[in-house]
């Protein structure tokens, strides 16, 4: 049987540029950037505690700020993406394409 996977959202702000690079590092194991201190994770509960494990040794936390969000199958599907890469697919962690959501075009170049 299948380890069930859930979609998070990790979003940091880190006051010294040497941790913040070692964090962007670390999470590079587990999931994908998708703009300036965002990733995006697709991961199981046993590799969701060992990223929080690592998160916790790279931070500091009373000068850092890290946030995780859970985001539901269902609001994936309403997730909407305007320039950028497309949202992280499951069963392709290390490409990025638009299936959840719906990928918006056009603006301003």
């Amino acid at each position: 049987m299948a380890k069930e996977k859930q979609f998070i959202i990790v979003v940091y702000d880190i006051s010294k540029d040497k941790r913040r690079t070692k964090l962007h590092n670390v999470l590079l194991d587990y999931g994908s950037p998708v703009q300036y201190s965002v990733f995006e994770c697709i991961i199981d509960e046993n590799t969701y505690k060992k990223m929080l494990k690592a998160i916790l040794k790279v931070i500091s936390p009373k000068a850092d700020h890290v946030r995780l969000y859970y985001v539901c199958e269902g609001c994936l599907k309403k997730v909407k993406v305007i320039g950028g890469k497309d949202i992280l697919r499951d069963d392709e962690p290390s490409l990025l394409v638009g299936e959840y959501g719906e990928r918006e075009e056009g603006g301003a170049d």
